[in-house]
């Protein structure tokens, strides 16, 4: 029996496309993760705060759903960021369970979240000032379907 060579899967523009497009996108949220950590703060805590500022009252067991994470994982996060001061707890307001809690920021938490996101678009900002005018109008365009591209529930 003769071993066949290995041969590359067929090549499409969407596969190119996706090939190109991936490493820049890591590097992109690399920079970014970077530039959350000189604020002080995870790319983690980051991400549970602005969960938490988008839903208002989100008890810890929604805000695992939506992290994506174990309850009793969500629950040490929580207990740190709160710890840290960025958010507070206050008693569930939908009246039947007195275990659940509701999650808020804190004014500590939003000052955090707002300074990590000044360093992102500091970042970006310099690099986007010295790019030519063509450039910025390319990349205007492509937000859109990058927003799409991120959204879609495959």
């Amino acid at each position: 029996m003769t071993k066949q060579p290995h041969q590359a899967p067929p090549t499409t523009p969407t596969a190119e496309l996706a090939d190109r497009l991936r490493p820049l996108l890591l590097q992109v949220s690399r920079q970014l993760r970077r530039e959350a950590q000189k604020s002080g703060i995870s790319p983690l805590e980051s991400q549970i705060l602005m969960a938490i500022k988008q839903n208002p009252g989100v008890g810890i067991s929604e805000l695992a759903q939506v992290e994506q994470m174990s309850r009793p994982t969500m629950s040490v996060h929580v207990k740190r960021l709160e710890s840290s001061g960025w958010i507070e707890r206050a008693p569930g307001s939908d009246g039947g369970d007195k275990r659940r809690v509701a999650l808020a920021l804190s004014d500590a938490g939003s000052q955090a979240l707002a300074a990590v996101r000044r360093s992102r678009t500091d970042w970006l900002m310099t690099r986007l000032a010295l790019m030519e005018p063509g450039e910025l109008a390319a990349l205007d365009a492509a937000v859109v379907p990058l927003d799409r591209l991120v959204r879609l529930n495959v």
